[in-house]
């Protein structure tokens, strides 16, 4: 049976805003090395905001930032450090979501963008699924999201 990404997406954003693992200074230091040395190889100059996610605008897109309480449609690819492609069906497949409702490094990373706007989002676990194992998505994973801005409502 193939799950609805999009139900899965939403599912586990619920799960996590109600019972996520509290991640430690430490837990959060061991993962921004994880990061900076994906960084390392990966060569472009991402931008870190307080909470923790990494972020590089490719295209700001043109209108207004989008908000909270905005429905944005979206192309998107997301996968793990080491490369492995968890959700790869939307890349040229766009699927609406409400901001609201989306996991935390998502909230904070579509509110630098606009319609058309391209994003590099690299969200740690705490901003991200947690220590909730989806099916594809192991535990205290960094997720790393390639994002295209196609509408926004």
């Amino acid at each position: 049976m193939k799950l609805n990404v999009k139900l899965v997406l939403f599912s586990a954003a619920i799960l996590i805003l109600t019972a996520c693992k509290t991640y430690s200074e430490e837990d959060k230091k061991t993962l921004d090395t994880k990061i900076e040395t994906y960084l390392k190889k990966d060569k472009i100059n991402y931008q870190k905001s307080e909470s923790g996610l990494y972020y590089f605008i490719e295209k700001e897109g043109e209108g207004e930032y989008i908000k909270f309480t905005d429905e944005i449609k979206i192309n998107y690819q997301g996968r793990l450090l080491n490369g492995q492609i968890f959700d790869g069906e939307h890349k040229k497949n766009p699927i609406s979501f409400k901001v609201a409702d989306l996991i935390e490094g998502w909230k904070e990373g579509m509110l630098y963008l606009k319609k058309g706007g391209k994003a590099k989002l690299i969200i740690p676990p705490y901003l991200g699924y947690g220590d909730y194992d989806l099916e594809k998505i192991p535990p205290h994973s960094v997720l790393v999201f390639d994002v295209e801005v196609i509408d926004v409502k």
